[in-house]
């Protein structure tokens, strides 16, 4: 049932000030990398930001599909590129280390 409680409430307002574009690439194998280009309220490119790199990729596991995703320290498509393999094997190990602190 819907609370009247304003602290229960969640707070709906788009941040107008931090609007991305997204674009995705794929190798249709193993990754996947979003490229997020800031624009302004109107839609426009905001080039006083810098575009954001996301990387994603997803294995299997007994349990089930580990989605491993990480931002990448990159400026051009290219450069998220190399530095996907890197990023991936990193997470990788961090979700490993997790799962061995559980055991």
């Amino acid at each position: 049932m819907p609370s009247n409680d304003p602290e229960q409430t969640i707070d709906f307002t788009v941040d107008r000030n931090n609007l991305y574009r997204e674009e995705s690439f794929t190798d249709v194998k193993v990754a996947a990398i979003r490229r997020l280009t800031p624009v302004k309220s109107d839609g426009s490119d905001d080039e006083s930001r810098d575009s954001i790199f996301m990387a994603q990729t997803q294995l299997m596991s007994p349990s089930g599909p580990v989605v491993l995703q990480s931002v990448l320290d990159a400026k051009t498509l290219e450069e998220a590129m190399e530095r996907f393999p890197k990023a991936m094997q990193k997470e990788m190990e961090k979700v490993a280390s997790e799962d061995k602190k559980k055991e």
